[in-house]
């Protein structure tokens, strides 16, 4: 037999899942808690027993996916079989995956917080919630699980840079990973004046950054590739 508490987690996960998959077709516009609920299977008030609203919901689905983009890139940066630049070249190819088969989703994980009320604010606040507010917080917990992914990340350009730089050139690759999806996304990248594919730019971010490393003796022992 079912418990409650089973019955509402699996409740919780088709609603998520719903959400998902209408904001993949339509973008967040088409997610309505109507919508969700319906498309889950589920009694129409059961969307608001697990969520306060449309923008909740939403936050929660972004936090899966920067829980799942940590995952894939904390997976990568403990495989012993990986050199360090096939480490990056992985991580930044998991997130222009991301723009590139679910483009609505990839605007909303770089989206500047504190746009909508129960997201974070600016400033000090911004911190205090981050390290202070209560488990179950929707806004804090996208915050630490994009945190998560962006530590990830920096060990492994560390392994490049050293962690002096590691900020700098994260910073530096995560601009660039950023403009690759949006110019592929815009079919920019495949135009007569540029020809040119992600995969490409993806390689060149990698070997400059390497050559960085390089310069500066600071290749992990992971090797450069």
């Amino acid at each position: 037999m079912v418990t409650r508490a089973e019955s509402a987690a699996l409740t919780r996960r088709a609603l998520l899942d719903a959400a998902a998959g209408l904001l993949d077709l339509g973008g967040p516009e088409a997610v309505t808690l109507r919508e969700v609920g319906a498309r889950a299977g589920v009694s129409r008030g059961a969307p608001y027993r697990h969520f306060t609203g449309k923008d909740s919901l939403l936050t929660a689905v972004v936090t899966e996916s920067w829980e799942r983009i940590a995952d894939q890139v904390h997976a990568l940066r403990t495989d012993p079989a990986r050199s360090a630049s096939d480490k990056l070249r992985g991580a930044l190819r998991t997130l222009i995956g991301v723009g590139r088969d679910q483009p609505h989703l990839y605007q909303m994980l770089f989206r500047r917080p504190g746009h909508r009320p129960e997201e974070l604010g600016e400033g000090l606040d911004h911190v205090r919630r981050q390290l202070c507010a209560p488990a179950g917080d929707p806004a804090a917990d996208r915050v630490r699980a994009a945190g998560r992914f962006q530590d990830e990340f920096l060990a492994i350009v560390a392994d490049l840079v050293g962690e002096r730089n590691a900020r700098h050139y994260g910073a530096l690759l995560l601009a660039g990973a950023h403009g690759v999806a949006d110019m592929e996304l815009t079919g920019h990248l495949e135009t007569d004046a540029l020809r040119t594919t992600a995969e490409e730019l993806v390689d060149t971010l990698v070997r400059m950054v390497t050559d960085v490393g390089e310069r500066h003796g600071d290749v992990g022992r992971a090797g450069s590739g």
